[in-house]
């Protein structure tokens, strides 16, 4: 079957398509035929070079697809189901961490793979397998962070930074859902007008506004109540400066650096929570898709490219020319 693989870390060009052997499912686990894969900013870390990765390696968190096979012991599925994947891993061993998959395990940059069948979710029947796969990795990080972490109540304002990403675009819905007033903090006209239409109350362009000082003039001088950071080292100072008295940053990421300014006194003085999240429960991914199912949450896809262009959808995020998420087709 066909993978991407990459033998040694670096930019994009490292990336190979090849032939490998098909996986066999042990028992409680199935193997899935891929249709489709969506690509997140781990996968860019992780290709560059993250501790602890096996070469040569199968990058990919995020995919859909259908059962075609499964192991011992297996239930409450079969050959043909629709499905799609919740990344978070048990452990290799009792006692140690969650295996990311894409990351501590080969991924779903391939044409089929094998993974625990407790980890499959069916894909609502209005969803196609890219659009399924666009959900997982954006949308439970995000519930994880509002709903979860941040507890973020009706009435509150939330920033979201880097709102024009597969994260960030989720995260305007799901504050708009939960109630929340959202500013948006995004760059060009066409990200603008996309996060308007997802249901941000007022868009800040980064690239002409102090984000910190524009908070504070549309929330009166307060600030927001809490915010939505996974840019890192670019926006995490205006960050801190731009929450309220006693307001929430919850982090997921650094996409632009993890070494960051931290206006400490400020931290203090406003008593602000720093909170941080890696993904979240496949609880989180059924609440999800039950929004998802009644409209009240989408993905958003910016392009589709064959599996094969998986070196051209690294490069479009890390030129972050995309509106939301770049999927891959398979097969």
């Amino acid at each position: 079957m066909k993978a991407v693989r990459f033998h040694a870390f670096g930019g994009p060009e490292v990336l190979r398509v090849e032939e490998v052997a098909r996986p066999e499912p042990g028992p409680g686990e199935a193997r899935v035929a891929v249709r489709a894969v969506a690509l997140n900013h781990l996968d860019l870390w992780v290709r560059r070079g993250l501790p602890g990765i096996a070469l040569p390696h199968v990058g990919g968190s995020d995919f859909a697809g259908l059962v075609d096979a499964l192991g011992p012991g297996v239930s409450g599925l079969a050959p043909g189901d629709r499905v799609l994947g919740h990344p978070l891993l048990p452990p290799a061993a009792p006692g140690g961490e969650p295996r990311i998959l894409g990351e501590h395990v080969d991924g779903a940059c391939c044409e089929a793979l094998v993974l625990p069948a407790a980890n499959l979710l069916p894909v609502p029947p209005r969803l196609s397998f890219e659009q399924a796969a666009a959900l997982p990795v954006a949308f439970v990080t995000a519930w994880q962070m509002l709903a979860e972490r941040a507890r973020l109540a009706p009435g509150e304002t939330l920033l979201v930074q880097g709102a024009g990403s597969g994260v960030g675009t989720a995260a305007v819905q799901i504050g708009r859902l939960l109630g929340a007033r959202v500013i948006a903090c995004t760059s060009s006209e066409a990200k603008q007008r996309g996060v308007g239409e997802l249901g941000a109350d007022e868009v800040i362009d980064y690239r002409h506004e102090r984000i910190s000082r524009r908070v504070r003039e549309l929330t009166g001088g307060r600030g927001a109540d809490v915010v939505f950071e996974h840019v890192g080292a670019a926006t995490f100072e205006q960050s801190v400066l731009a929450a309220a008295r006693g307001g929430r940053i919850v982090t997921c990421g650094a996409t632009t650096g993890r070494s960051v300014r931290l206006p400490l006194a400020f931290v203090f003085a406003r008593e602000l929570s720093i909170l941080g999240v890696t993904l979240g429960p496949i609880g989180s991914l059924r609440r999800v898709l039950e929004h998802v199912e009644a409209g009240r949450l989408a993905p958003v896809i910016d392009r589709v490219l064959p599996l094969e262009a998986c070196r051209e959808g690294h490069e479009i995020l890390e030129a972050g020319l995309q509106f939301g998420k770049v999927v891959l087709r398979v097969g």
